[in-house]
């Protein structure tokens, strides 16, 4: 059994509504009770996810609670057990994001136990400690409790040939010397078996300095690499900020090299393709055998699901380090993953949006895109009737999007103007007039997404800056991007004017790497860019030594990193395992036992 089909249990906590009164008598589940329900981990209900239903397992209920409260769906068992095994299942019929599972008389007659339930694939996406996952198979009677199980999550693939990430630090320059110092002797008597073993960050035990140095090497090289490698003096980090690429920037294969090798990034890309049913196994398999693909990677049906997906899973994996980005830019496809980001909406109903997206987009007639090398204003003459510039990327980096016919006109007019002209990887005329149906049909479609203003800064390339809250919960906004054109220039122009940042690029080919590079504020040093995957199709190798650069990018930045996630790019693999991360052979844990 998979880890999307599994519930897991990421918080329990007792909790007294009220002071405890003389009587014995069971707490009644009353809308006091709700209220303490959902505020049972120290958060405000606005940070709750859209579609957390509140699940009560009591004997008594007052006649007053009714089925909602508070903005929540409400619903009531008469067992903590049935309030438990409900939860799992709305939680993968599509009916909630999260459940606040509320035993009523747990552990005595005066508390309430509040179990916060999850898809597991998410929860370990999301980077929640999991107490266990449910066990909704065992034999017990309904309504008793189902058992927790532990989740089996850290599969040891400690390959000493593998590239990993070698951190250091020292408090002035001469105490990095000395670390140094002390270092490479260790490296270099150090036994090629032991060398994933070896200590993320030295000194160990002590709070990271100011002056940091960084290496990504496999053991035979770990000395010389080491040795060789500068240090950098931290002054102030800039905050990062996650950059997210949309079509165009897909290839075969990409970041296949972490799957099943990084624990949040694999259960993040299979989270994103349980909500797509039975497409999302075909996705997968297109994916990791480009070889023997059904559908062509540059196909929407293929390009969009699968981009969102590794860009989404890519965020996810950053996130688990510890670091807290200030802001999200998505482009065209991206905004969506940045608005998941940001709040705006959850990722199931961000999923659905895709598909849709996606559904509607192959009912247009063939077209394609461009990447010319010039201005808007420079293109303008060319356009035609079904040709429309798509994105403004930079000074001199404009695309054009149009049905088959016309975009091949306009594309021999440019080449025989001696401007250079490469044709985007795509099927389909996004950002043009051509997508107009598809627009219209999938508005239908996201009326019924609910959207929230978002809580942290997100950039809109369809603006060109900061998305305002209106927009934000227009169906009509979203459904507008695949017609509008992309202003991905002016957004980060506002996003670099806002503060000097680190840019990460969480997404394959590094093509908004090379947008930023030509941004003024970069070249000046003031920002700087760090791509998260290689420029291009390559090793699985490759993708890790890739990511692990710029782990240490951040690192040397003066962000303190979490050195156990981080360690897991070399010391986890589930190649050799089930795909089953449950411990069928564990013993059986009673629910009420576990602690928060």
């Amino acid at each position: 059994m998979s880890l999307t089909s599994q519930s897991a249990v990421v918080r329990r906590l007792i909790v007294r509504p009220g002071p405890a009164p003389q009587s014995t008598a069971p707490v009644v589940a009353s809308t006091t009770a709700v209220s303490a329900v959902l505020r049972a981990f120290g958060r405000s209900p606005e940070d709750l996810p859209a579609r957390t239903v509140v699940l009560i397992g009591a004997a008594a209920v007052d006649p007053g609670l009714g089925a909602e409260h508070e903005g929540f769906a409400v619903r009531t068992t008469a067992t903590p057990g049935l309030a438990l095994r409900r939860a799992h299942h709305e939680l993968h019929d599509g009916t909630a994001d999260l459940a606040l599972v509320a035993g009523f008389g747990e552990p005595d007659a005066q508390t309430i136990t509040v179990y916060a339930v999850k898809r597991a694939a998410e929860a370990v996406a999301d980077a929640d400690s999991v107490l266990g996952v449910l066990d909704v198979t065992d034999p017990h009677t309904p309504d008793s409790a189902p058992p927790l199980r532990p989740l089996a999550q850290n599969p040891r693939g400690t390959d000493p040939d593998r590239h990993r990430l070698i951190l250091w630090s020292g408090r002035t320059t001469d105490d990095e010397v000395r670390v140094r110092g002390e270092l490479l002797p260790m490296l270099n008597g150090l036994h090629r078996e032991a060398y994933p073993a070896l200590p993320t960050a030295v000194p160990c035990g002590t709070p990271p300095g100011p002056v940091r140095g960084a290496a990504v090497a496999v053991s035979a090289l770990a000395a010389p690499t080491v040795h060789r490698t500068r240090a950098v003096e931290v002054t102030r980090p800039r905050p990062v900020a996650l950059l997210f690429p949309g079509q165009g920037s897909q290839h075969a294969g990409m970041a296949a090299g972490l799957y099943r090798r990084e624990p949040v990034f694999t259960a993040a890309v299979d989270a994103v393709l349980s909500h797509m049913g039975e497409e999302g196994a075909r996705v997968r398999a297109d994916w990791l055998d480009p070889r023997h693909a059904a559908i062509d990677i540059d196909d929407v049906r293929r390009a969009q699901p699968l981009l969102f997906a590794i860009d989404y899973a890519l965020g996810r994996m950053i996130l688990s380090w510890g670091v807290r980005p200030v802001a999200f830019l998505g482009h065209s496809a991206g905004e969506l993953v940045a608005a998941v980001f940001a709040g705006v909406v959850g990722l199931r109903d961000a999923v659905a949006m895709v598909r849709a997206r996606v559904r509607e987009a192959v009912k247009v007639p063939a077209g394609g895109m461009l990447a010319v090398a010039a201005s808007e204003e420079q293109l303008r003459p060319y356009l035609v009737d079904g040709v429309g510039i798509a994105a403004v990327n930079a000074n001199q980096q404009v695309m054009l999007a149009g049905a088959s016919g016309p975009l091949t006109a306009v594309a021999d007019r440019l080449r025989a103007d001696r401007l250079t002209v490469v044709t985007v990887p795509a099927t389909s005329p996004f950002h043009s007039p051509a997508m107009a149906p598809a627009s219209d049909a999938i508005e239908a479609d996201y009326r019924d997404i609910r959207f929230r203003e978002p809580r942290s800064a997100l950039y809109s390339g369809y603006t060109g800056g900061l998305m305002s809250p209106d927009d934000a919960l227009s169906p009509r906004f979203w459904a507008r991007q695949i017609t509008d054109t992309v202003f991905f220039r002016n957004a980060l122009d506002e996003l670099l004017a806002a503060d000097d940042v680190l840019l990460v690029e969480a997404g394959p080919r590094q093509t908004l790497t090379a947008f930023a590079r030509r941004h003024r504020s970069v070249r000046l040093g003031a920002g700087a860019v760090s791509p998260l995957l290689p420029a291009r199709t390559g090793t699985p190798e490759a993708d890790r030594q890739s990511v692990l650069t710029a782990a240490a990018r951040i690192w040397t930045e003066g962000h303190d990193l979490n050195l156990n996630a981080v360690a897991r790019l070399w010391t986890w693999s589930e190649e050799n395992t089930s795909e089953d991360r449950v411990t069928a052979a564990a013993s059986r844990i009673p629910a009420g036992a576990l602690g928060a």
